[in-house]
């Protein structure tokens, strides 16, 4: 386990130290991490986040550092703690870029992982990790996100020994760069749900830039088309026969999106930190004052609790599992807590707390989405009720 008198990464927005719960060679990949997001990529998110547009010259270097299955770990899985503090260090840095590495890693590594025959993922797998085979997650549609589950209109009809896809997906974050989507449709034959891996530039798939975000604004979101598209049976994920299937996928994103969150409130946390201890009016640091000092203090609150349930949730992962009702609860209360936390962050820095030069109006901005995607606070809070009283109150 990692030392308790050790350099530590995170001891600013730990004071727990729930880090010392990382081994060496774990706290050692993130400070590569670190120390390439701080050179190559924190120095043009603001710039790239204003003009809603995607930073190119970051993808070689983040690729580079081999986050899957870094040399550290001498050929071991990485844990489930380690991946969820990886997302943390992302997002404390930008959620666009958490986000951006998050589609390939999570989303769609995990839809061949965990929807894959032991055959495809040894086909995928390997280019996926180096990244020379990229992919996305295409579940949501233009019509249906919350009731997805019911209400999926993407088809699929069987031909021989191929699929004929059809339909329409919405938001899916890094479309545009992909080698492959993982398309969610409906089979036409018995109207269950199965997943299929399409090639992003086969015929009759058309993918189109969502513009005027207000958050994540330098994740490329795509409007995917699906024009009758042959997809070969090969590439139907044998392990996803239902929407059942599809929760098992679901619950390993939505903990991710909870430390997604708490990346996020890091980053605000922390540059409201910086920004009150420079800051002087009346003559004195605005951090010397009694008001500012009780807003930090429900901020750093806020991100402690938020940091142990997203550790709890990656132990009992790493223990043998968890449940959806528990992915749900940390993803909703977290999500929550990182509104509250970043519009702490805001306030704090006054007038100046709306531009970018302080860092904290891209947090601002972008939990919005974090509170919706992966499942809205409603729908989140609905499934944990549903494990609370065994009666389910969704509609339909």
């Amino acid at each position: 386990m990692g030392q308790e008198n050790a350099t530590r990464l995170y001891g600013a927005v730990d004071p727990f130290n729930y880090e010392s719960l990382l081994s060496d060679a774990e706290r050692a990949v993130l400070g590569r991490l670190r120390a390439v997001l701080d050179r190559d990529v924190k120095p043009l998110v603001n710039d790239h986040w204003d003009r809603g547009e995607f930073p190119e010259q970051i993808r070689g270097p983040i690729e580079e550092l081999d986050l899957m299955s870094p040399p550290e770990l001498a050929g071991d899985e990485p844990s489930a703690l380690y991946k969820g503090f990886r997302m943390l260090e992302l997002a404390r840095t930008d959620v666009s870029v958490a986000v951006f590495y998050g589609a390939q890693a999570t989303l769609f590594r995990n839809s061949i992982l965990l929807g894959g025959s032991p055959e495809q993922v040894a086909r995928f797998d390997p280019g996926v990790r180096s990244w020379a085979v990229k992919g996305v997650f295409a579940l949501t549609e233009p019509d249906h996100g919350s009731d997805v589950a019911q209400g999926l209109e993407t088809t699929a009809r069987r031909q021989g020994d191929a699929w004929v896809l059809s339909g329409a997906k919405r938001w899916i974050g890094g479309a545009a760069y992909a080698d492959y989507l993982t398309v969610v449709a409906r089979d036409e034959a018995d109207g269950q749900v199965k997943a299929f891996l399409v090639d992003a530039h086969a015929d009759g798939v058309a993918i189109e830039k969502i513009e005027r975000k207000i958050a994540v604004r330098i994740v490329n979101n795509g409007d995917i088309t699906l024009d009758d598209v042959v997809v070969p049976e090969a590439q139907r994920l044998q392990n996803v026969s239902s929407f059942k299937d599809v929760n098992r996928l679901l619950r390993s994103m939505r903990a991710d999106v909870s430390w997604l969150a708490v990346g996020a409130q890091a980053g605000a946390y922390e540059a409201a930190v910086r920004y009150t201890g420079t800051r002087t009016q009346f003559g004195r640091p605005i951090a010397g004052y009694q008001l500012v000092q009780d807003k930090l203090a429900t901020m750093l609150g806020n991100l402690t609790a938020s940091l142990g349930m997203a550790v709890r949730l990656s132990q009992l992962e790493d223990a043998g599992g968890y449940r959806n009702e528990d992915a749900a609860l940390a993803k909703g209360w977290i999500a929550r807590r990182t509104r509250e936390t970043v519009a702490l962050a805001r306030e704090v820095a006054g007038g100046n707390g709306i531009t970018l030069d302080t860092d904290v109006a891209r947090f601002f901005a972008d939990a919005e989405a974090i509170y919706t995607f992966e499942g809205t606070n409603e729908i989140n809070q609905l499934v944990v009720g549903r494990a609370i009283t065994g009666i389910s109150a969704f509609v339909g």
